[in-house]
């Protein structure tokens, strides 16, 4: 392939919808002598580039169909990188004139503005540690607590304006937190460039290009460079379920329905007020599997969260009757959207085996996390929805009342191994009225401290890996605000503070306990002790990794009521060290504990031929390791 003369046979897998990296020939390349333009607009009559480079003259740079591919391609002398362009389009119907961003463009202009940028960006990476130690890094045997954050609130610059902090800035002091925090990796919510602010970058229309906010692709390399040096991940949060309707964006690109489509029963999406992509159309499907594979490839991404898969899967999703087309089985199922979604994540596990791809799946589609081998849609990891609706319902509860619905805590165990699941306390819950994390916690100020402490050692104990949204850690009072910035001063405050360290306290523990992680998506990793005893509100339960001999018991308590003298069976005889209290002074609690460990006595309970006799601190819980 050369990109002077590209021909019919260089967009063979891209028109086949099977090209996994169609950016290496559309869009715009620095080439000997000038740069190369190729854009994909098959309803088109004329197609020209406009730019800073030919004072943007309508026909100065003319580009020329490559055979019957629908792409059009040109050379251009003269152009540098910064200089900014868009493709003028004069299409077959009704001779409609438009200007486009380039749908492949590595960078785009600053929001409002809405040009793409020239660039040929080039990094020397040094994260050849990461790289080569990812793929047992992110198995799912290894221990993966995941940080939620949002590039643009998660700390400013008070002295200039209260503006962000860009990459370079952001890095260095993202990766100390986080490394001391114990998380193992980042989610990004989408950096991919978005003209509206307030979309938090869901309404994207750069599927190529980091947002320019923040600085250059260079610079955003360097983010990613620097959290694999402190061997912390980094997965980004990708959107295909839909784009923005932006006059410069993907909507009507060529003067036709070319990516979504054209009728508004399948290609508009009435919750979002946007358009919905055509998985059906070859060509849509390769520009989604590239923007894909463009991350992993270039930036050295870890993995995707792939947001709103449930809409992706079902046609009828946010619509009543009448408002949906079903599928050529008269079903409701989008069989194109579910094809794309097997072979999206089949093409990432076989070119990156090191990577993760994570669905935002709220539905109970199945086999969201299996192989494609056996019918399922492939992806590594599902997030539990289900988990954080039942939890946040059951802890917003006044302890009193808890013993009612002792079944929205103890259901997950029904269902807990039929994916390999994720665990979101995500920024979605922290946002549109429904309160902080901590705010969700009921009782005074002491017992909404103790209570998300609570939930922060029942989430870590389970079996799944971990989501925290950011502030979160720390007990940020006020709902997320992304033209703000997180509480931080609220570190400063013992009670905070102390919360903080307990988050810190659960992912160390949850990284060097292998009953922790071994088998949180195998069966065998989690065992009831007792999850009946809803007169209590008292939960007792062991994770394992292979045998008895490397096991963790977890007792939680969700009343304000200590619980002193309450028996336990154990799987061996014994001492078992308390290795970790969340009622803990250090942590914020009363200090009610069991002395560091407890001995077993030759007394059956619960089944066991041992048990142990220990003190449940209020609104607490305790884990206990036996000695060895």
């Amino acid at each position: 392939m050369t990109l002077e003369r590209l021909t019919h046979l260089d967009f063979e897998g891209f028109n086949q919808g099977a090209d996994a990296r169609a950016y290496e020939k559309l869009g715009s390349h620095f080439i000997d002598g000038g740069v190369s333009f190729a854009v994909w607009a098959p309803e088109a009559e004329r197609v020209s580039v406009i730019g800073d480079f030919n004072g943007w003259r309508a026909d100065a740079s003319p580009l020329h169909r490559v055979g019957d591919t629908g792409v059009w391609h040109g050379v251009v002398t003269g152009a540098h990188p910064g200089q900014t362009y868009k493709y003028r389009i004069v299409s077959r119907h009704q001779a409609r004139v438009l200007e486009k961003a380039d749908p492949y463009a590595f960078l785009q202009e600053v929001p409002p503005k809405t040009a793409s940028v020239l660039t040929r960006p080039t990094y020397a990476w040094r994260d050849e540690i990461w790289m080569k130690g990812r793929q047992d890094w992110q198995a799912l045997v290894a221990p993966i607590s995941i940080y939620e954050l949002h590039l643009g609130s998660w700390k400013r610059v008070p002295e200039e304006g209260f503006r962000s902090l860009n990459y370079r800035e952001i890095a260095p002091q993202l990766a100390e937190y986080v490394k001391k925090m114990g998380f193992t990796h980042v989610e990004l919510m989408p950096v991919m460039e978005h003209p509206f602010f307030g979309s938090w970058g869901y309404l994207v229309t750069g599927y190529f290009a980091p947002s320019h906010r923040y600085g250059t692709p260079e610079d955003f390399m360097f983010l990613v460079d620097t959290l694999h040096q402190n061997g912390i991940g980094v997965i980004l949060d990708w959107v295909p379920a839909h784009f923005p309707t932006d006059a410069h964006g993907l909507a009507e690109f060529d003067g036709s329905h070319l990516y979504e489509h054209a009728d508004p029963r399948q290609g508009y999406h009435p919750e979002w007020n946007s358009y919905i992509f055509n998985y059906s159309r070859n060509e849509v499907r390769s520009f989604l599997l590239s923007s894909a594979m463009f991350w992993l490839d270039r930036y050295h991404v870890d993995g995707l969260r792939v947001d709103g898969v449930a809409s992706m899967l079902n046609l009828d999703y946010a619509r009543k009757a009448g408002e949906w087309i079903p599928n050529e089985h008269g079903g409701r199922e989008n069989l194109h959207a579910i094809s794309f979604l097997k072979m999206l994540n089949e093409t990432i596990y076989r070119n990156h085996p090191g990577a993760q791809t994570m669905a935002e799946e709220s539905t109970a589609f199945p086999l969201v996390s299996k192989p494609t081998s056996i019918g399922g849609l492939g992806f590594g990891l599902k997030w539990d929805m289900g988990w954080m609706n039942d939890t946040l319902e059951y802890m917003h509860r006044d302890p009193l009342y808890r013993s009612h619905h002792h079944r929205d805590i103890t259901f997950r165990s029904i269902y807990a191994y039929s994916e390999n699941f994720l665990m979101p306390l995500s920024h979605d819950e922290v946002v549109y009225g429904k309160g902080s994390l901590l705010r969700k916690m009921p009782g005074d100020e002491w017992q909404r401290f103790a209570n998300l402490r609570l939930l922060f050692s029942y989430m870590w104990s389970q079996p799944g890996k971990k989501l925290l949204f950011m502030g979160g850690e720390f007990g940020q009072w006020n709902e997320w605000n992304h033209d703000g910035t997180l509480d931080w001063h609220l570190l400063d405050l013992p009670m905070h503070g102390k919360l903080a360290r307990l988050v810190g306290s659960l992912n160390h523990l949850y990284k060097t306990e292998p009953s922790l992680h071994r088998k949180d998506t195998e069966q065998g990793g989690f065992e009831w002790i007792d999850g009946s005893n809803a007169t209590m509100s008292i939960l007792t339960y062991q994770r394992r990794a292979e045998d008895d001999r490397d096991v963790m018991l977890v007792a939680l308590n969700f009343t304000p009521t200590p619980r002193h003298g309450y028996r336990i069976g154990v799987p061996r005889s014994g001492s078992w060290r308390e290795v970790l209290n969340s009622d803990a002074k250090e942590f914020g609690g009363s200090g009610h504990g069991n002395m560091g460990a407890v001995e077993t006595r030759p007394i059956p309970w619960n089944g066991r031929r041992f048990s142990i006799n220990v003190t449940l601190p209020p609104l607490g819980a305790i884990f206990l390791k036996p000695e060895t």
